[in-house]
């Protein structure tokens, strides 16, 4: 379960020893052979005939099961984790990870509690899974607490939040700026299409939790809608954003990375592309509008915690005493 330290370029349970290949699993040695590329392929072909019931095959099974009540970004986010778990339980046979297996992968990946967290969660599905298909006889994940998480407070100033889109390409600060105006989360204002664009205001469904709502049309969004459709492209698209050459949707990965070379040419730490979303919410709400309404939420607890994350109380001092005569 430890990472490599040498021969990463080898596939899990593979290792080079005097000159000949070798999988290793359990403690026993099998020689592969002295060539790489037959050795891979005999690799391959033990490989394949054991992941009938092998972990690999039970995540990836699990993983096609679960995925069909999920959203399509939370579906990276457990494909990411399902690499980890293939490749920390890779000498593993469902039957034999135990809880101590499990707790020693979540303290081993215990610098990073978010991942660590997401990963055991999906174990637990995994394994939640492989119950019901009577597989084991328990669920090693039962009794594993999860890494204590801390709640992000990190609110962007107005200057901040100017200097970083001042270091911005055009066609990205517009996708900050819409952000910013809509409140949304990034993926679902990358969704926008023209069609969802009328006179009253702009219509969204969100991906996240499928609340239904309309941003209201407002000066500042007309003008930055004007800007956005007059950017130069050589294919207009469906959607509001789009790559200026193919026509093609702007990709959240490139957004991301684009803000975050924004940030570090603009010397603003510790800020993530999420944070556009706090800072609309905690605005519009300082404005006396409805954050909840913006942000979708069904919970008016929820938008409260959301807010008070981020809002900076400011208090009065007392006025000195006055000096008797």
């Amino acid at each position: 379960m430890r990472p490599r330290k040498k021969d990463r370029h080898l596939p899990a349970c593979m290792y080079e020893k005097h000159g000949a290949y070798y999988l290793v699993r359990k403690g026993k040695w099998k020689r592969l052979g002295s060539d790489f590329q037959a050795a891979l392929a005999e690799y391959a072909k033990i490989i394949d005939s054991g992941s009938q019931g092998g972990m690999g095959k039970l995540i990836d099974d699990a993983l096609e099961q679960m995925s069909k009540k999920l959203k399509p970004n939370t579906i990276v986010q457990y494909q990411a984790a399902a690499v980890r778990l293939k490749e920390a339980f890779a000498e593993f046979e469902p039957r034999d990870v135990l809880p101590r297996h499990v707790a020693k992968l979540k303290m081993h990946m215990a610098d990073t509690p978010n991942m660590s967290n997401r990963v055991i969660s999906v174990l637990r599905g995994v394994f939640t899974y492989a119950l019901e298909q009577q597989m084991v006889d328990f669920n090693p994940c039962t009794g594993i607490r999860r890494h204590p998480e801390k709640q992000r407070d990190r609110y962007i100033t107005h200057a901040e939040f100017a200097a970083i889109c001042g270091k911005s390409s055009d066609n990205m600060r517009v996708i900050y700026e819409m952000g910013y105006l809509t409140g949304q989360r990034i993926g679902d204002v990358l969704s926008i299409r023209l069609a969802d664009i009328t006179t009253e205001g702009i219509a969204f469904t969100q991906e996240k939790t499928g609340a239904r709502l309309i941003v209201r049309m407002t000066p500042d969004l007309e003008e930055l809608i004007s800007r956005i459709k007059a950017l130069p492209r050589k294919i207009r698209g469906l959607t509001l954003f789009c790559s200026p050459r193919g026509g093609k949707p702007v990709h959240y990965s490139s957004v991301k990375a684009a803000f975050a070379l924004a940030c570090k040419r603009a010397e603003v730490a510790d800020a993530t592309i999420h944070d556009l979303r706090a800072k609309s919410l905690t605005d519009t709400d300082d404005q006396g509008n409805d954050a909840q309404k913006l942000g979708g939420h069904t919970d008016a607890k929820m938008t409260a915690r959301y807010l008070r994350l981020r809002r900076i109380d400011v208090a009065e001092p007392p006025a000195m005493p006055k000096k008797s005569l």
